[in-house]
């Protein structure tokens, strides 16, 4: 489960890199940027949700 996590992430992170390379050089900067923040944000999304889950386990092990 990690491991598709991580390629995930990846693939996520390929994406964002080539369009913001097709659009800084088609003159799209803001674009661009918008393509990166929506990127972050995605991943971001994804390891607060695996973070949630971590602690959930935490508490149940330990009876919290």
């Amino acid at each position: 489960m990690e491991v598709d996590l991580i390629f995930k992430i990846a693939a996520i992170g390929i994406i964002v890199a080539v369009l913001n390379q097709v659009l800084m050089r088609s003159g799209r900067e803001e674009q661009a940027m918008m393509v990166t923040l929506a990127g972050i944000i995605v991943v971001l999304t994804m390891i607060v949700t695996q973070i949630a889950t971590l602690f959930e386990t935490v508490k149940s092990v330990f009876g919290l």
